[in-house]
């Protein structure tokens, strides 16, 4: 599952996106109300955490924006705006749950969990395919050609930062940073390693690759070539 967390406290956004990475997600991280509202209409995202306070375009007005072109995203305001106004104003420009500053962690994550579990509308569905695969981002199931694959969590992290960026080049410092969260010396072989063993279960059994090496830039997960 994909969350977009956009705050611009600096120690309170990468605590944040740290805690969900931790937990399986996949997590973007922006501080500016604009760069989110531009990251909302370029990518599909399943829970929007939005700080109401942003610089450049308030969180209101960017939750606002993202609901007149479409977006059917669940969003978590979490803010020190906490009066039973502030709430009914949240609610009103499109949120779906308000988080009051301070916060624990545990609340948030459970939260987020709560907001993923809303049923998908008709303008949504949680399967994305790629040629013959086949992922429902909800479920966790993934099949190829009918057959069902299993993956180990760090795998199945490293397929859906793939997914999200279906047909563009993710260069290895990304999925460093997506699938590890930079814990790693940027010199060592851990990306080629497990792009390895998750090609061995997507693609070698197969007769068609959906992983392509993009020689000297990164990887692209797309339909056969």
């Amino acid at each position: 599952m994909r969350v977009l967390v956009i705050e611009d406290d600096d120690s309170l956004g990468s605590h944040v996106a740290k805690g969900l990475r931790a937990e399986g997600y996949t997590v973007d991280w922006v501080t500016d109300g604009a760069e989110g509202l531009m990251m909302i209409t370029m990518a599909d995202f399943d829970v929007i955490i939005v700080d109401r306070m942003l610089p450049n375009l308030d969180g209101l007005s960017l939750i606002k924006a993202a609901r007149a072109t479409g977006v059917g995203a669940a969003v978590l305001f979490l803010t020190a705006l906490g009066g039973i106004d502030d709430r009914v104003e949240g609610l009103d420009a499109g949120g779906d749950d308000y988080l009051v500053k301070p916060f624990a962690f545990s609340e948030l994550l459970a939260r987020v969990r709560a907001l993923a579990r809303r049923p998908v509308t008709e303008n949504q569905t949680s399967v994305v395919t790629v040629g013959d695969l086949k992922v429902d981002v909800l479920q966790r199931k993934i099949t190829r050609a009918g057959k069902a694959i299993q993956l180990q969590p760090r795998e199945y992290r490293l397929l859906e930062v793939l997914l999200n960026n279906k047909g563009r080049i993710v260069t290895r410092s990304m999925l460093l940073e997506q699938v590890w969260d930079f814990n790693f010396d940027p010199r060592t072989s851990v990306v080629e390693t497990l792009i390895s063993r998750l090609r061995a279960k997507i693609d070698k059994p197969f007769d068609t690759e959906l992983i392509h090496t993009e020689r000297g830039l990164g990887y692209c997960l797309d339909d056969p070539r």
